[in-house]
């Protein structure tokens, strides 16, 4: 789900007290998805890449224990091309009638996913999609719109109306000849999170 608002400047309120706890290895597991999505990134394909959460909430925090992926139906779901076409690309710009632009959960993959949450004992939480840096990897046209780990305009209209309590961006950039990335976690009204990843310590397995 790519952008296209300005970073606002107006001082950030902070959601409650609640706390997003992150496995490292599902962390770890997007970011091996990213990354190669990434590569493929051209000025005419941002290449999204989005995943589920699954997890458990307990003690004012929600605890990320798993990501899961499905296929993007942003072409190919009826419902999909109608929001595009009568209100995404309305109300967010042109740019997002680019079929490689954003994502849609197949209907058929959340269900899946879903499923495999119930018989894990997990819940799904929320979501967590990619942010490149496409500022630089774009058209000339983005230049002075750059994306960061907060939610874009076309994020905030996602996170509301999708009621998830857990929206996570990952921003993902190409600096002397490595990839650097930082996250940020966000609730359904697009206010901040604490984020914190699980440090895995020796003898122990973070799975």
């Amino acid at each position: 789900m790519p952008t296209l608002l300005e970073v606002r400047d107006a001082p950030m309120r902070v959601a409650g007290s609640r706390s997003v706890l992150f496995s490292e290895t599902a962390l770890e597991s997007f970011l091996s998805a990213a990354a190669t999505e990434y590569a493929s990134i051209t000025p005419d394909e941002p290449r999204p890449c989005f995943g589920v959460l699954l997890g458990t909430s307990a003690e004012g925090a929600f605890l990320v224990e798993r990501i899961e992926f499905g296929r993007n139906a942003r072409g190919t779901c009826a419902a999909a091309r109608e929001e595009f076409a009568t209100t995404i690309v309305p109300r967010f710009g042109s740019a997002y009638e680019n079929p490689v632009r954003a994502w849609w959960l197949d209907p058929a993959d959340l269900l899946r996913i879903s499923r495999r949450a119930d018989a894990l004992d997990l819940d799904v939480l929320g979501s967590i999609h990619l942010h490149p840096d496409w500022h630089r990897l774009g058209p000339e046209s983005e230049r002075d719109r750059p994306l960061s780990d907060r939610p874009s305009a076309m994020d905030e209209y996602v996170f509301r109306g999708c009621g998830w309590p857990v929206n996570v961006v990952c921003y993902l950039e190409r600096q002397h000849g490595s990839l650097y990335y930082s996250v940020a976690a966000w609730d359904g009204d697009c206010l901040p999170l604490p984020l914190r990843v699980r440090a895995t310590t020796p003898g122990s397995r973070d799975e």
